[in-house]
């Protein structure tokens, strides 16, 4: 049994004031062709499919056509939603595309759903555990102590009537730790963009020791955590300047018979690059190895004299430039507000103040905090307490 692992696609995502669709186009492409040479029997998505509740026309038509063309290669989808995505509209549909291969989990109802797929070693049962909060899985088992993530997932993990002894495969989408509490390497974008990684209550990887493989999505950083096996795939393309030194990549897992299960990471090359640039406007704009100027470009700028337009400069020779700032600003700036360090780890209620501060110049308010931290209670993206 062969598998492709993704998450994180983020349909319809921008990179500032640039669409990504064409470049999200390119590297499913990429991966259908891979999944196509590689011989593989199914496509794992774990969640975040969407880069919004409400999804663009355009991002809509991307996955129904990465679907389709998917299901005529023969090979077969289990997906589920993840925190950016609306149970509601990724279920649309879901039933009656079931038939095509297609398997949908958008929103976890008290058990979950498994597909059993087959191979010359038997049965393979692939469960799909959508983006859940504790909660919400406290409403299904009141007889069950949850007082934890880590509890929700033991508890649904228990009402599975899972077989040790089979070969059983986990879709989820939350945010993992190792086993022993380390967290995951997050390239940044999940801390800047989303304020959810650090706030949302940690799953350990240990928890999911009965399986024999985990595909994990919510992290951008492709890595394992403790063994081979339990994994975040990463995002398939570069979404934050944070994730500049990131080498994405697919994994390919191989299952042999129960206990022999191999993982190979399939470089993704996307259609044009993420790179941060450093030095004068002379060095960036006429240097003797200017690279792909159609790549996307953050620039920070160490001489120090002004000049007016920077933008309009530097667009000329890169026409997707997507932020440029100045390293002498960035001495002065709060640490956070540099480019060079977007991925520094904060608190919930530590990225409010300082985007709050940043937009208006003072303190944010202990109402409007509390007000905000009820929010992101409520949206599941911190637990964090007034």
């Amino acid at each position: 049994m062969k598998f492709l692992h993704l998450g994180d696609l983020h349909l319809g995502r921008s990179l500032g004031s640039f669409e990504l669709l064409e470049d999200q186009k390119y590297i499913l492409e990429q991966i259908l062709r891979i999944a196509v040479e590689k011989k593989a029997d199914a496509i794992l998505v774990a969640g975040d499919v969407y880069d919004r509740t409400i999804p663009s026309e355009a991002a809509v038509e991307l996955l129904n056509d990465f679907l389709c063309k998917v299901s005529e290669s023969g090979i077969k989808v289990f997906l589920i939603s993840g925190n950016h995505d609306s149970d509601e509209r990724l279920n649309f549909g879901s039933t009656l595309i079931r038939r095509s291969g297609v398997h949908i989990a958008s929103k976890y109802g008290g058990q979950t759903y498994r597909v059993t797929a087959e191979d010359e070693f038997g049965e393979v049962n692939f469960y799909l555990l959508p983006f859940m909060k504790a909660a919400k899985v406290r409403q299904f088992h009141p007889s069950d102590r949850i007082e934890s993530y880590d509890d929700a997932a033991k508890a649904v993990i228990a009402h599975m009537e899972l077989d040790p002894k089979a070969r059983n495969v986990l879709v989820a989408h939350q945010y993992v730790t190792g086993s022993d509490g380390e967290d995951p390497i997050t390239a940044g974008s999940e801390v800047v963009h989303e304020m959810t990684v650090g706030n949302v209550e940690k799953i350990y990887a240990s928890t999911f020791r009965v399986f024999d493989y985990v595909a994990l999505g919510h992290i951008h950083s492709p890595q394992k955590l403790g063994r081979e096996t339990v994994r975040y795939s990463g995002s398939p393309l570069k979404y934050s300047l944070s994730e500049v030194k990131d080498e994405k990549s697919v994994p390919l897992v191989t299952m042999g018979e129960k206990g022999n299960v191999t993982v190979e990471l399939i470089p993704l090359v996307p259609k044009r690059a993420l790179r941060h640039l450093t030095g004068t406007v002379e060095e960036l704009l006429h240097g003797r190895e200017l690279g792909n100027t159609e790549d996307f470009i953050y620039a920070t700028i160490t001489e120090e004299k002004k000049r007016e337009n920077y933008m309009g400069i530097f667009q000329q020779v890169y026409p997707n430039t997507v932020k440029i700032d100045f390293q002498r600003e960035q001495e002065r700036l709060p640490e956070e507000m540099s480019m060079n360090l977007m991925g520094e780890k904060k608190s919930f209620g530590e990225l409010v103040s300082d985007f709050y501060k940043m937009i208006y110049g003072t303190d944010i308010s202990e109402e409007e905090m509390k007000l905000l931290r009820e929010v992101g209670r409520e949206a599941g993206v911190t637990d964090e307490t007034d």
